[in-house]
């Protein structure tokens, strides 16, 4: 079995989680994301791998 990329666990959680199923305002959505939007450039720059490149 593949490791799930961080790119699609982000997404799932993005459209089914925060989206479909608790219906939180887009307001709320685009925080989440521009958190996560930090939390991968200091990743980047601690790891020193791209964000397409982590695994979870």
């Amino acid at each position: 079995m593949n490791a799930a990329s961080l790119q699609s666990l982000v997404q799932r959680f993005f459209t089914q989680r925060l989206l479909e199923q608790k219906g939180l305002s887009s307001h709320t959505v685009a925080n989440y994301r521009d958190t996560f939007r930090l939390l991968l450039a200091f990743a980047t720059k601690q790891i020193g791998r791209a964000p397409s490149k982590l695994r979870i």
